[in-house]
């Protein structure tokens, strides 16, 4: 197909998508997406449903992803707008409202045993109470909450206290942001914006750790908002003392706040949640279907909530009741989709750049600094680590041969052996990697 417009691409497209599911799937869901914008990294589309919206944001995204990819050859984001009752776009504000972060509230977060105590440290800041403890540490594995309750945070604090100044930001973000700051010439304003908040809220601190000048800045941040008695809540994925790249100020600054761990919710929370959700969307699920679920989904609240929106679904389309091998078939289905993909290498430059404070196109140059020759040794050392790649095919992407690979990643190999802290430090950017997945 020639190429020549927005809906060409479209068009393209959709033909990628019916290779891979059935035509009447996408009818359902896909078809009345049309194409907005090609813009720098991103693929623009408006429908007129929320709740398609929100189907296929959770399970058509990387279908969408991957067909785009193959026809342009590059990587997009996929952008999905609303569209109101006269065909027109929703600005990107209004579509934010509906987003995911305002839809995290305190009421809606299910509370159980192992929740309960960052519940209430997080609840009490956002409250304003006095006797409120922070540095507030929320640490526990993807999927159990951490990020609901920093966003319930800002939500009822800027609903409460209108006054008050909150940032929410992930860690790669606060990274990304400094960087660019330092590229601009605007350090002076990114620093103001961070050191004059009344709460930061940072989401998943860990990837700070082995990041020399981003721990620097954070550092400064935390002491002027701390000497100030501001409020600082961070998560992260395992408690500070895991972390051996940490610097060692930061871990002692978050040592003397309050930790809060979130485990994987019990039955009767996992229960509750499934309730709840089910209540959001206007829909009846059998008590038995109820504890099936709760049965088999045991460590991710998402995969609970993303079950009862493929119910949703069914019984929209199907119009009646779902059975037990439906659901099991769900289960199956969220469950399967939970599994990683395979880490592409641009990943892994990107995250040994920012580990080295080098820029990605220094670490496929040939200039040979020290430092630049151990990331870009660290670099394929890591590809090999994580990937299938051959040592001929990582040569041939980081324009080199496959002996000059194999030297580099046996070179990187014994360096290890006697350096705990380079070893660490390398080990980090791997689960930074599989976390960020």
């Amino acid at each position: 197909m020639k190429i020549e417009s927005l809906n060409d691409v479209w068009a393209a497209v959709k033909e990628v998508c019916l290779e891979s599911i059935t035509e009447v799937a996408f009818n359902c869901w896909l078809k009345d997406l049309h194409p907005i914008e090609l813009r720098a990294g991103e693929f623009v589309m408006g429908i007129d449903n929320e709740y398609k919206k929100g189907i296929i944001e959770d399970n058509y995204t990387q279908l969408l992803k991957s067909a785009l990819k193959q026809i342009m050859g590059i990587d997009f984001e996929i952008i999905i707008l609303i569209e109101d009752e006269n065909g027109s776009v929703l600005t990107e504000q209004v579509a934010e409202d509906f987003s995911f972060a305002s839809l995290c509230t305190f009421d809606n977060f299910i509370v159980g045993p192992t929740n309960r105590f960052a519940h209430a440290a997080s609840f009490s800041i956002a409250n304003n109470e006095s006797n409120a403890q922070t540095p507030l540490v929320i640490y526990g594995n993807s999927g159990v909450g951490k990020t609901h309750l920093l966003l319930a945070v800002k939500n009822h604090s800027l609903k409460h206290f209108p006054s008050r100044k909150i940032e929410y930001l992930r860690c790669e973000d606060f990274t990304n942001q400094m960087i660019a700051a330092i590229k601009d010439g605007t350090i002076t304003e990114f620093r103001n914006r961070f050191r004059s908040v009344d709460i930061l809220l940072i989401d998943d601190i860990q990837f700070i750790a082995g990041k020399e000048q981003t721990q620097e800045e954070f550092f400064n941040t935390f002491n002027a908002l701390y000497q100030n008695n501001k409020k600082i809540i961070v998560t992260m994925d395992r408690p500070p003392k895991d972390i051996k790249t940490l610097d060692d100020r930061i871990r002692s600054r978050f040592e003397g706040g309050l930790f809060a761990d979130i485990t994987p919710p019990d039955f009767e929370t996992r229960v509750g949640i499934i309730r709840k959700k089910a209540n959001e969307l206007n829909l009846t699920i059998d008590d038995s279907l109820v504890f099936l679920i709760a049965d088999h989904i045991k460590k991710n609240t998402r995969q609970l909530e993303g079950v009862v929106k493929n119910i949703k679904a069914y019984v929209q389309i199907q119009g009646g009741t779902p059975t037990v091998s439906v659901v099991q078939d769900f289960i199956k289905k969220v469950v399967d989709d939970s599994a990683p993909e395979p880490i592409r290498i641009e990943k892994i430059i990107s995250e040994v750049a920012r580990s080295y404070n080098v820029s990605e196109a220094d670490i496929y140059s040939n200039r040979k600094t020290q430092q630049l020759a151990q990331a870009r040794q660290v670099a394929m050392f890591i590809v090999r680590e994580m990937t299938d790649m051959s040592y001929k095919a990582i040569g041939d992407h980081f324009g080199r041969d496959h002996t000059t690979v194999l030297y580099n990643i046996k070179k990187i190999e014994n360096f290890l052996k006697d350096k705990p802290y380079e070893k660490e430090m390398i080990e980090n950017m791997i689960r930074n990697l599989q976390e960020a997945q």
